[in-house]
């Protein structure tokens, strides 16, 4: 079967961000020891949404260079980082070579990961499957690999930024796009594609994946922030709008 052709479309984006800054910025990213969220590096000890990870399976769907689970292995996790990049699992595998937190990798779809059922205890994704796959697949797959009771913690664009959002930068003070029908947006220059969804959506695909919601956070940007160098964001503008949120629910035991 072949696969979708986003995933194509985000391997080479991911590739090209690759060469650019991801693999350069690992070593500070793995090095780091306390955990934080997002373009304004919100820690996690002002959101306090992850639960106790110590003894835990773990996977990170859409890890990237796994810098995240790397935070989560030094804090007692078990971590396996799934991602479709290889120059980005090539820099998680130097990374673990290096640091020797144990984590484990898996060239694969998020949507279809192939890891066996029911062997996690909390799935989580920063900026990964939660807007570069379809949320209705990743979303079953996630609650696919997760035990009775285990967490799913994801982090993405806020709604309302990605209504601002633009082409070329961070989000505006006018709406760009509608709300309704919001699903998939084909960015060019540099050609990526995302998955968005307005809340009520993302509490209906959520619902029919048997999860609970238990948190959403809203992140604001703090009163020092800047421009991001790289990502998508708009400083001033995030200090009056949530520019990300980071969503937690619960698998329902079956």
């Amino acid at each position: 079967m072949s696969e979708p052709d986003y995933l194509a479309v985000n391997r080479e984006a991911w590739t090209r961000a690759n060469r650019a800054h991801t693999d350069a910025r690992a070593p500070i990213a793995w090095a780091q020891e306390e955990i934080d969220w997002g373009t304004w590096g919100v820690r996690e000890t002002d959101v306090g949404v992850l639960p106790d990870v110590a003894g835990k399976d773990v996977v990170e769907l859409g890890c990237g260079t796994a810098y995240f689970g790397a935070w989560l292995a030094r804090r007692g996790a078990r971590v396996v980082g799934v991602d479709i990049t290889p120059a980005q699992l090539e820099t998680a595998r130097r990374m673990e070579a290096e640091f020797g937190f144990g984590l484990e990798f898996v060239e694969a779809n998020a949507e279809d990961t192939g890891l066996p059922a029911a062997s996690f205890d909390l799935v989580l994704s920063e900026y990964g499957a939660s807007i570069w796959c379809d949320p209705y697949k990743w979303i079953p797959e996630a609650a696919r690999l997760l035990r009775p009771g285990g967490h799913l913690v994801f982090l993405r664009n806020a709604t309302i930024a990605v209504l601002c959002g633009t082409a070329d930068g961070g989000p505006v003070e006018t709406l760009q796009r509608p709300q309704r029908g919001l699903y998939r947006i084909d960015w060019t220059d540099p050609d990526e594609t995302e998955f968005q969804l307005g809340h009520g959506d993302w509490i209906r695909v959520l619902r029919e994946s048997d999860f609970e919601i238990e948190e959403l956070h809203e992140l604001f940007a703090p009163d020092g922030a800047v421009d991001h160098e790289y990502y998508f964001s708009n400083a001033e503008w995030a200090k009056k709008w949530p520019s990300e949120e980071i969503w937690r629910a619960r698998l329902r035991p079956r």
